[in-house]
């Protein structure tokens, strides 16, 4: 186990963590935290989706981080609307717009050799 971890890229891996994170606190707040009705809400659901890109982004699966990096930007915006509320409901929409903004960043970091690798095939096959 440890030696996977050692052959990935540190991108890829705090990518995987920051959607975990972003899942849990998604659960979280929606859940026992801070719901928006008492006992909780469908909110809550907001984080499945998170569920999907998860697997992909371990195994590196670049499709996957392109449409994952396309999804997490709906939970920086989420962050970046809710962080006008008060109360816990501030501290958390700043922990989202951070676990959501580093997981972007990783991911694009990740992709960008990945990307200009193919777009230089590309050239050289239609050369």
């Amino acid at each position: 186990m440890f030696t996977q971890l050692l052959k990935k890229n540190p991108y890829q891996l705090v990518a995987c963590a920051a959607f975990i994170d972003l899942f849990i606190l998604c659960v979280c707040w929606e859940w026992f935290i801070s719901p928006l009705r008492p006992g909780g809400s469908w909110l809550i659901l907001k984080g499945i989706p998170l569920l999907f890109a998860i697997p992909g982004i371990w195994r590196g699966r670049v499709y996957t981080m392109q449409w994952a990096s396309l999804l997490i930007l709906l939970y920086v915006t989420e962050g970046l609307v809710r962080i006008l509320e008060t109360g816990a409901n501030f501290w958390l929409a700043c922990l989202e717009t951070a676990l959501a903004t580093v997981g972007f960043v990783c991911l694009l970091i990740y992709l960008k050799p990945i990307k200009a690798r193919a777009k230089a095939s590309k050239k050289a096959e239609n050369s």
